[in-house]
């Protein structure tokens, strides 16, 4: 069977190592141009694991550089890699900005109370730290459904939901919330009027058992750590639930952006994220979430949001009413209005 040569062979960088070459080379054979859609870079990957120095990571580094110029079009994420690469590298990009698919949105109170019911039954955190007195009562940490009604509502005094989710790899170090965690509990027990917490880390990955055997040592009084593998469904819904997002991710280029901040704001949730270089193209200070460098600012920074929790006037509050206002554009959108043109300007028209 034949069939007609695709137009354009897209390939997400990274991992770009063969992958650039190989189809560079496909592109060439099938007639097809290469459009290389820019991440970050994975020789600094490579870096956080070798160092920056090691002979693996330099020849990445050549790599990476000599065979991006043989793209047709190159898109990035940021104007900080954007204005990199054509300063060191040659490159003209053109920056796209990533957006959430339209499933990240804020979860109905009905589906959160059925989602924290279903991961109730694998993880304690989620389950009624009381039974209600009417046995058909549908009860979870976070909510209540009436059995007469079948109403939905939030339990009074109900702990405050944070999540954070990760790869577990070396660009997010996890002891700076959990350093932040404990003195967030110090807090509680010194009297400060504060909920107590459900934080749930989910994800893959090498360094989770370094972590899980870490969270394992505390011992919070008024703090939960979860740490689950979600359904793919289950994961909209769970930050479309909670409260606050925390982001560590540093970059290993300081030229990215974490997808999951980006999926967090899909669903109009606030962030607390670890500042890096180009972190304001996203995150706006005191405007959708906050920006932190170590554990001491997390803290102060939890402290200030939870104080008298949950506060329809409080900055949490209002950093969420901003989300929902900014009517952030969607991931098929962001590409009509802005690859899609690029493409059509590439694309040699004829007629019939």
């Amino acid at each position: 069977m034949c069939r007609e040569s695709a137009a354009y062979i897209f390939l997400q960088n990274p991992p770009g190592l063969p992958a650039i070459a190989v189809c560079w080379f496909v592109g060439c054979l099938s007639g097809s141009k290469l459009v290389i859609d820019w991440h970050n870079y994975g020789y600094s990957i490579m870096g956080l694991v070798h160092g920056p120095n090691h002979r693996l990571v330099l020849l990445a580094k050549w790599y990476e550089k000599l065979c991006g110029r043989l793209s047709h079009l190159n898109l990035c994420v940021t104007n900080a890699m954007r204005e990199d690469l054509a300063e060191n590298w040659g490159i003209k990009a053109v920056t796209v900005y990533d957006k959430p698919a339209s499933f990240f949105k804020e979860t109905p109170l009905d589906l959160q109370h059925r989602l924290f019911m279903k991961l109730g039954r694998t993880y304690s955190a989620f389950r009624a730290s009381s039974e209600p007195s009417d046995p058909a009562t549908e009860r979870s940490a976070f909510t209540q459904r009436d059995a007469g009604s079948g109403m939905v509502t939030c339990l009074h005094g109900r702990p405050a939901l944070l999540v954070s989710s990760t790869s577990w790899t070396e660009d997010e170090d996890f002891s700076i919330l959990l350093a932040a965690l404990e003195k967030f509990e110090q807090l509680i027990l010194d009297g400060e009027s504060l909920p107590s917490l459900v934080c749930v880390i989910t994800g893959k990955g090498p360094l989770k058992e370094y972590y899980s055997r870490l969270i394992g040592q505390k011992h919070f009084q008024h703090i939960q750590v979860c740490t689950p593998w979600l359904e793919a469904e289950d994961y909209p819904l769970l930050l479309g639930s909670a409260d606050l997002g925390v982001c560590l991710h540093k970059s290993s280029s300081g030229l990215d952006l974490p997808m999951k901040v980006v999926d967090m704001f899909g669903c109009c949730l606030p962030v607390c994220a670890m500042t890096f270089q180009c972190l304001h193209e996203l995150v706006k200070h005191e405007e959708n979430g906050l920006v932190f460098k170590d554990s001491e600012e997390l803290a102060a920074q939890l402290q200030m949001l939870f104080s008298k929790f949950p506060d329809p006037a409080g900055k949490l509050n209002q950093f969420r009413k901003n989300l929902q206002e900014s009517k952030q554009l969607r991931w098929d959108e962001s590409w009509k209005q802005t690859v899609l043109p690029l493409l059509m300007d590439m694309t040699p028209w004829t007629k019939d």
